[in-house]
């Protein structure tokens, strides 16, 4: 098999793993809630070890990458993804929150890890290739979020106990592993050692985050990563508490907002070549609030069930397109995808809490109004994900950075 074949299909296998492992414990949400006897407050906070664990890996991975490489980080962040669904259905067995919140952590901090990693040699592909590559990644992670969504849609019709679900999806992903993770190419994203003096010069760099450019298109996958981030975290008790759904009916909803997600990514890559990036991204936003305020406002689950294929469509591209427009830096792609990137793994940290407090005192429904705030915000900030001109300098912030930005 040609080398780019195998490390293309290496990179959508691990991504596919990464949300087979996702949907597997999102659809059993009710189940794993009334296992260990939660309010919707205390599910917020057993969130919470997902996202402060999510923000960990993210934090570390840049660097890590730029030391050793994309593919240690990537196989580190694999396993621990494995062993965070095992610890999640080993605690959701013996009704332990507090071992849940430690399996979502594992979960989290090898998603972080694995996900920096696999954006990093997504790009680092996509450079070499000159073809799109981070939206058909993205729809890989969709892709198994649909079939771990119908997996456990069945599974929880059949009343199947969710310990054993969980352990039979981490078989699974294991051995996706296994086959996966020696088709990454070695080196991607690492640094040589330079000397001392050189070392210093290139401390003294600026920030990626001076760049105003970045700056919007950061804020851009927050908004999108906190619409794709509720959905995961919330989606199935949205429709059932907010909407009188069964578990097994808010389920399904969740597996038709994973399918259109999924269709949205890898339907992207000719729509972003027809029509550029920021115009993507604007109309993107417009279809998620629309989807989410339909959610929130309608007067029965099959309008708000319907609404959640809009909601799915307008985050689908919003992660892989901004990091994709991150990272057309020649000489620190890595860096802005990274820092780009632990915006986006912000909304994972603060979603949950946030929407779980709020869903406690007002409602899950009228909890999601921050998602369309954000969604509006990111609308607007959409244009900084125009091209970069031919050839800027990356420390010319006022002349380069701020005529790019109002592109």
């Amino acid at each position: 098999m040609p080398e780019q074949l195998r490390s293309r299909l290496s990179l959508f296998a691990l991504t596919l793993l990464v949300g087979l492992g996702m949907s597997s414990w999102v659809t059993r949400t009710p189940a794993v809630r009334d296992a260990v006897d939660a309010s919707t407050a205390g599910m917020g906070m057993v969130l919470f070890g997902l996202s402060v664990g999510s923000m960990a890996g993210v934090m570390s991975a840049g660097p890590l990458v730029r030391r050793h490489g994309a593919r240690p980080v990537v196989v580190v962040g694999t396993l621990l993804i494995v062993a965070g669904v095992v610890v999640v259905g080993l605690a959701a067995g013996v009704g332990l929150a507090a071992a849940v919140f430690a399996g979502l952590l594992l979960f989290g901090v090898g998603g972080g890890l694995g996900e920096i990693g696999l954006n990093i040699e997504g790009a680092a592909l996509e450079s070499r290739t000159g073809r799109p590559v981070l939206p058909a990644l993205h729809g890989s992670f969709s892709l198994g979020t649909v079939i771990g969504a119908l997996v456990g849609i069945a599974l929880t019709a059949a009343d199947f106990p969710v310990v054993w679900h969980l352990l039979a999806m981490a078989v699974v992903m294991a051995a996706l592993a296994a086959w996966a993770l020696p088709g990454l190419p070695a080196g991607t994203g690492r640094q040589a050692r330079v000397a001392p003096a050189a070392a210093g010069a290139v401390g003294h760099r600026p920030s990626v985050w001076r760049h105003p450019r970045l700056l919007l298109i950061g804020v851009v996958v927050l908004a999108m990563a906190f619409a794709e981030g509720a959905a995961n975290d919330w989606l199935p008790l949205l429709m059932v508490d907010g909407h009188g759904m069964s578990a097994t009916h808010g389920s399904l909803v969740y597996a038709g907002f994973a399918a259109a997600m999924t269709v949205g990514r890898f339907s992207g890559g000719p729509v972003v070549a027809r029509f550029g990036r920021a115009a993507v991204l604007s109309v993107s936003a417009v279809c998620a609030i629309v989807g989410v305020l339909a959610v929130v406002f309608a007067s029965g689950p099959v309008v708000a069930g319907a609404a959640v294929v809009l909601w799915g469509l307008g985050a689908s591209l919003g992660f892989p397109v901004a990091i994709s427009a991150a990272g057309d830096d020649p000489e620190r792609g890595d860096e802005r995808v990274s820092a780009v990137a632990t915006s986006g793994y912000l909304a994972f940290l603060v979603g949950p809490p946030l929407l779980g407090f709020l869903g406690e005192h007002l409602g899950l429904r009228p909890a999601m109004l921050v998602v369309v705030a954000l969604l509006v915000v990111a609308a607007f900030a959409a244009r900084a994900a125009s091209p970069r001109p031919a050839a800027p300098a990356d420390d010319d912030v006022a002349a380069g950075a701020g005529a790019d930005a109002g592109r």
